[in-house]
């Protein structure tokens, strides 16, 4: 058995996924509508929305299979998202990736799989629609537009929640998704007796970029700082563009020593993407760091402010100018 590739971009694709609140959700019609459609109009005993998060696959709708999720390491899905088109076994026994697969070799005894990679832009995929059959089979040029196209409706679906809780430009979570997800973070941490801590960045002469090399350049260099984020903090940490040029992200666990050692790591990663990007300007940023017990109850909304008082005082600091 072959286990799935983790694609290169796997911390965009997981933050993606979960700015989007939909892993261990209920069942919603508008996703059950399609995969009955699926089964109908394919014939095949099983029909899913299957989500690949870190270490499983979470089936969003499922026909035809009692199981809520299984292991990444055996996932068809984790194979299926690491390309653009549809990934199609038409015999599982003759293919060496999968012949031995638990999922195979036991229930549901898979022998035909299709998916339909569910991206929410390109490069990011974070599931399939997916058809399971226990007979061999084949799929001719028309089952396969289809199958396209009923994976066009579920993205979307998909998208129409995005729209609510992601930053179109950025994609990383807005003001609304980054309060969706600290509500449930801030449960974690008072049940886990675990500190909080808010970073607030602002990035300094953004006007100036707009200004003298177009907003084009501005939104490159919004980008461009969120991947930096994404590609810095953890997993577990909530991180967010609450607006034009402010990002916050909420640490779980940290005290005053390791988030000193946590700026520094992303000063210096900074500084790398400013040298690699080789652009006329540098992004640069001010930060404020506020810290909470885990007992605090401080409001989200007080928290941000508290980081945006000590961003303001790092901004006059080091003479960054006011402007925002």
């Amino acid at each position: 058995m072959k286990c799935p590739e983790i694609p290169q971009n796997e911390a965009e694709r997981l933050h993606a996924l979960r700015a989007l609140k939909i892993l261990d959700s209920s069942h919603e019609e508008r996703f059950d509508r399609v995969t009955r459609m699926a089964r109908r109009l394919f014939g095949v005993p099983i029909s899913l929305v299957s989500l690949v998060d870190e270490d499983r696959q979470w089936f969003k709708s499922a026909q035809g299979l009692d199981a809520s999720q299984t292991a990444r390491e055996v996932s068809f899905c984790g194979h299926a998202i690491n390309q653009d088109g549809l990934f199609i076994i038409p015999n599982t026994l003759a293919d060496e990736r999968f012949h031995d697969n638990p999922l195979v070799t036991d229930a549901p005894n898979i022998r035909f799989y299709a998916g339909c990679p569910l991206k929410l832009r390109q490069g990011i995929n974070i599931g399939t629609l997916c058809l399971i059959d226990s007979k061999p089979r084949e799929m001719d040029e028309e089952d396969r537009r289809l199958l396209q196209d009923l994976g066009e409706m579920i993205e979307q679906e998909i998208k129409s929640i995005q729209m609510a809780t992601l930053d179109s430009l950025t994609m990383i979570s807005n003001r609304r998704g980054f309060m969706t997800l600290v509500d449930h973070s801030l449960k974690v941490c008072r049940r886990n007796q675990l500190p909080i801590s808010i970073l607030l960045f602002d990035l300094n002469k953004f006007k100036a970029i707009n200004d003298t090399y177009g907003h084009h350049e501005g939104d490159f260099a919004l980008v461009s700082f969120a991947q930096i984020m994404l590609d810095s903090f953890r997993d577990c940490d909530v991180i967010a563009r609450i607006g034009g040029d402010e990002f916050v992200v909420m640490l779980l666990d940290s005290d005053a020593e390791s988030i000193s050692v946590v700026l520094e790591k992303f000063k210096a990663a900074t500084a790398s993407a400013n040298s690699r990007l080789n652009k006329p300007y540098n992004i640069e940023y001010s930060v404020g760091v506020a810290n909470f017990p885990c007992d605090t109850e401080t409001q989200i909304e007080a928290m941000i402010q508290a980081a945006d008082a000590a961003m303001f005082e790092d901004k006059k600091a080091h003479g960054a100018g006011m402007a925002r």
